[in-house]
C-alpha cells in the first residue's frame, strides 16, 4: 500500500491557529491584570500577593488541566464520553473542596507564614485573593473537558470563541473593580480571573452541544472504558501537571527567602505574564499534534518540522523584547512598573528567552508519547524538571546568594532542559515504531 501523502503545512497551520489564538488571548490576562494592579495603591505588596495566590491556584488546577488532552485522545462514542465526563466532574469537585479546606484562617496561617515565608501584609492579601479564586479549579476542569470534545471534532475555532467570552468577562470585571478602587489590587486580579474562567466554562459547554449530539448518538458496541484504564492513562498526565505547575509555588517559596524578596515577588507575575505570551505557542501545539497523529501516525515528520519552526520563531520574539529597548517599554509603560523594577526584570527575561523553543519541543515529545499511549515517561520527565529546577534554586540562592528572580529564571530554563533530555529516548522509540492509529477524522 502506498504511503499517504504528507499533510500540507497550511492544514496544520489552519488547525493550530485557532488554538494558538486561544492561548494568546489568555496570555493577555496576565499583563492586563498586572498593569491594573500596578496602578492601584500599594502596588508592590499587591503584585506580590497576586503572584503567590496565582501560583497556588495553578497548583490547585493542575490535576484537572489535562482533561483537554484526555478528552481529545479518549472520547470516541457515547460510552467513553459518559465515563470520562463522570471522571472529570468528580475530580474537579474534589479539587475545589481540597482548596477550600486550606483557606480557613487558622489553617491558612499554618502554611502561609511558616512554609511560604510571606510577610504579614502579603499573606493577608494573598488569603483574600485565594478566597476569590475558589471557583477557579472547578471551572478550569469543566471547560477543559468540553474544549477537548471540540478539538476532537476539529472545532478549534469554537475554543477560540470561548476564550473571547473569557476575556470579555475578565476584562469587564477588572475594569469595573479598578474604577471602583475599593478592593486591594490582588483581590481585583483574583475576582477578574474567576469571572473570566466561569464565563468561558459556560460558553464551552454551550458550543459543544452540537458535537455532543453526534457523540451521544454514536455507539461502537464496546463496553465503556474501565475506571482503571482511565486512571492508568490519566494519572501520569495529572501528576505531570501537578509537578509542572507545582514548580511555580516552589519557585515562589525560594524567591521569598532569596536576596531582594519583595522586588522579586513583585516582578515574578509580570515576568510570567510576558513569557506566557511566547510560551503559548508550545502550549497550543500539543493537542494539535495529538489530533493529527491520531488521524494518521505517519505524519510525524511534518508535525515535527512545523514544531521546530514555531519554537524558533517564539524564542526569537521573546529575545527581541529582552535584548532591545522593547523590554523597558514593556515593563515600564505597558506593565506599569517603576524604573527600578523595570530594569530589575530585564536580566531574567534574557535568560528565559530560550524557554519558548524548549516548550514547543516538549509539546511535540509529549504528543508523540500520548499518541503511543505511553504517558508514564511524561511524568518522569516532569519530575526530572522539578528536581533540576530545585537543585538550581538551592545552588543559586543558598550557595551563590543570587537575587530571587534571577535564580528563578535560571532554574526554569535548566529544569526544562532536563525534561527535554529525559524524553528523548522514549520519543525516539515511539517515533521509529509508531504505526498509523485510524481514529475519527479531523473535521475541516
Amino acid at each position: 500500500m502506498d504511503a499517504p501523502p504528507p499533510i500540507p503545512y497550511r492544514r496544520i497551520l489552519a488547525f493550530w491557529s485557532p488554538l494558538f489564538a486561544t492561548w494568546l488571548m489568555m496570555s493577555v490576562e496576565g499583563p492586563l491584570l498586572a498593569a491594573l494592579i500596578a496602578r492601584l495603591p500599594d502596588p508592590t505588596t499587591n503584585l506580590a500577593a497576586y503572584g503567590v495566590a496565582f501560583a497556588v491556584a495553578l497548583l490547585a488546577e493542575a490535576p484537572v488541566i489535562q482533561m483537554l488532552t484526555a478528552a481529545t485522545a479518549l472520547i470516541e462514542d457515547r460510552a467513553s464520553y459518559l465515563r470520562l465526563r463522570a471522571f472529570a466532574f468528580g475530580l474537579a469537585g474534589a479539587i475545589t473542596l481540597g482548596l477550600a479546606a486550606l483557606l480557613p484562617p487558622p489553617v491558612f496561617g499554618l502554611w502561609a507564614g511558616p512554609v511560604l515565608g510571606l510577610p504579614p501584609a502579603v499573606a493577608d492579601r494573598t488569603w483574600l485573593a485565594l478566597v476569590l479564586l475558589l471557583p477557579w479549579p472547578g471551572a478550569i476542569g469543566y471547560r477543559r473537558f468540553f474544549q477537548g470534545v471540540l478539538i476532537r471534532a476539529g472545532r478549534t475555532r469554537r475554543v477560540a470563541y470561548g476564550t473571547l467570552v473569557r476575556l470579555a468577562a475578565m476584562g469587564g470585571t477588572a475594569l469595573v473593580l479598578f474604577r471602583d478602587a475599593t478592593l486591594p489590587g490582588a483581590a481585583v486580579g483574583a475576582m477578574a480571573l474567576s469571572a473570566g474562567v466561569t464565563a468561558e466554562a459556560v460558553a464551552s459547554r454551550w458550543m459543544a452541544a452540537p458535537v455532543l449530539r453526534d457523540v451521544l448518538s454514536t455507539a461502537r458496541g464496546a463496553a465503556p472504558p474501565r475506571w482503571a484504564d482511565i486512571a492508568r492513562f490519566y494519572v501520569p498526565l495529572a501528576l505531570t501537571s501537578v509537578v509542572t505547575l507545582g514548580i511555580q509555588p516552589m519557585v515562589t517559596f525560594f524567591v521569598a527567602r532569596a536576596a531582594r524578596p519583595v522586588e522579586s515577588l513583585a516582578v515574578l507575575p509580570v515576568l510570567h505574564a510576558l513569557t506566557f505570551i511566547f510560551r503559548s505557542v508550545g502550549l497550543s501545539y500539543q493537542e494539535v499534534a495529538i489530533a493529527i497523529l491520531a488521524e494518521d501516525g505517519t505524519q510525524l515528520p511534518r508535525v515535527r518540522t512545523f514544531a521546530v519552526a514555531l519554537g524558533v520563531a517564539a524564542s526569537a520574539g521573546l529575545a527581541a523584547v529582552a535584548w532591545t529597548p522593547l523590554g523597558l517599554l514593556w515593563y515600564g509603560t505597558v506593565s506599569g512598573l517603576g524604573p527600578a523594577l523595570a530594569t530589575f526584570a530585564l536580566p531574567p527575561t534574557r535568560i528565559l528567552a530560550a524557554l519558548p523553543l524548549l516548550s514547543v519541543l516538549l509539546a511535540l515529545q509529549r504528543a508523540v508519547l500520548v499518541h503511543g499511549r505511553r504517558t508514564a515517561p511524561v511524568t518522569w520527565g516532569t519530575a526530572g524538571e522539578a528536581a533540576g529546577a530545585l537543585a538550581i534554586l538551592a545552588l543559586t540562592i543558598h550557595g551563590a546568594g543570587w537575587p530571587g528572580i534571577l535564580a528563578a529564571a535560571t532554574a526554569l530554563v535548566g529544569g526544562r532542559l532536563v525534561d527535554n533530555a529525559m524524553l528523548v529516548p522514549p520519543y525516539r522509540r515511539i517515533a521509529r515504531s509508531a504505526a498509523p492509529r485510524p481514529v475519527q477524522k479531523i473535521a475541516g
